[in-house]
């Protein structure tokens, strides 16, 4: 399938879009990673008896509703439609180099650590000959989508050549096979491109990791500013881009959200993954560039498609599947819990300060976390809450 995919995909034309132009239509075939229906063009869902018609005020040229435990695609649209992932593409960068880089080393910047952030991109203030933790800086990725942070993080993990091959590698591994990294930040790059079915594949692997959960669970943090000579050095309050966590901009808390990253380029227009949690249910959402000229549209219309998913939960037929890792065994085996200890330093949680419907996002997982022999993958449990944000009751 691979010589296929790596061909210049039809969505391609994406990158000339200008306003007023006609949209792209998506390919007339598709990748059929984790089942035939998903390689079709247009809508697919099997309504069984009882469940609620899908929401029509969904613009999205890509999107996919999935259960995040069993995998099971309870609806899509154009689900392997290759486009540009803006910043979500930031996800499979952290769950690349999360577990390569211990989050207390210490780091001096240096100038060429931020040569090749790209004009025009998010940051959150890396300053150059300043020294930051890795913790810091992942709250500056995941909080403030910073480009400057990315950057210094793949200096650290050995270059940017080294960085987006790692990346292409655990795309390959996750069978997230419409991905292409060029850049791993997600800047605008020609011939970037991934889809609303590997965004999700992405997704769901890096909630596996207890640090990816807490920094894409973390309404807000310090983030240390400029030092100036014989004074202490200061902080500053981020709080995360993501309108569903935090709520903003006429966007109300999503009830029981719990990340992951949202995006937003010129050419990729908005894109948005998002995890919650109902009734014990967790469901992962991905809508690409919405059409529609609703204000903040990508957010809307994902929170229509999680109430939409929790409504129908039961009462559809699956249309496919998030496959496993290409390493993941068949045989599970059992390993305990291992919830550690060192949470983010001054991370504020959605449970704790966010407005009323925050809620809890993740039920907790008792027992054992189920893991595949080879792969190390969740397969249908939940995944541990963060502690901060387990010790309150649901709103």
């Amino acid at each position: 399938m691979l010589p296929a995919l790596t061909a210049a995909p039809a969505s391609a034309a994406t990158l000339d879009d200008k306003p007023g132009t006609k949209q792209p239509k998506p390919p007339a075939t598709m990748s059929t990673v984790g089942g035939a229906q998903l390689g079709k063009p247009g809508t697919q869902v099997r309504l069984g008896a009882g469940a609620p018609v899908l929401p029509k005020d969904v613009s999205g040229r890509s999107w996919i509703v999935a259960d995040a435990e069993s995998g099971d695609v309870l609806a899509a649209h154009n689900a392997h439609w290759r486009l540009p992932p803006a910043s979500t593409m930031k996800m499979l960068f952290a769950d690349t180099v999360l577990p390569k880089l211990s989050k207390d080393t210490v780091h001096r910047v240096t100038a060429q650590d931020l040569a090749d952030v790209g004009e025009g991109s998010s940051l959150v203030g890396v300053k150059e000959d300043h020294t930051y933790s890795v913790h810091d800086l992942w709250l500056g990725v995941f909080l403030r989508s910073g480009n400057d942070a990315v950057h210094v993080l793949t200096e650290m993990n050995g270059g940017m050549a080294k960085t987006v091959h790692d990346m292409q590698a655990h795309a390959d591994e996750l069978q997230a096979l419409d991905t292409r990294v060029v850049s791993p930040d997600g800047y605008d790059e020609p011939g970037q491109v991934s889809s609303a079915y590997d965004l999700t594949l992405i997704a769901r692997s890096g909630m596996q990791k207890k640090d990816f959960r807490e920094y894409c669970s973390t309404v807000r943090a310090s983030f240390p500013g400029e030092q100036k000579e014989g004074e202490e050095r200061e902080s500053f309050e981020i709080q995360n881009t993501n309108r569903l966590l935090t709520g903003a901009a006429g966007i109300e808390p999503y009830k029981g959200i719990a990340g992951i990253k949202n995006g937003n380029t010129t050419h990729a227009g908005a894109t948005f993954t998002g995890v919650a949690e109902r009734d014990g249910r967790v469901l992962l959402v991905t809508v690409m560039n919405p059409e529609s000229e609703e204000s903040q549209a990508v957010y809307k219309e994902t929170a229509r498609l999680l109430d939409w998913g929790f409504a129908a939960a039961g009462k559809v037929t699956p249309v496919g599947e998030l496959v496993p890792p290409k390493s993941a065994g068949t045989a599970p085996t059992a390993e305990p819990v291992k919830d550690g200890k060192g949470a983010p330093a001054k991370p504020v949680a959605a449970a704790q300060h966010g407005s009323g419907g925050m809620g809890v996002a993740l039920a907790v997982a008792a027992g054992v976390l189920v893991l595949l022999a080879a792969g190390a993958f969740l397969v249908k449990r939940r995944w541990p809450l963060p502690e901060r944000m387990r010790r309150l009751p649901r709103s």
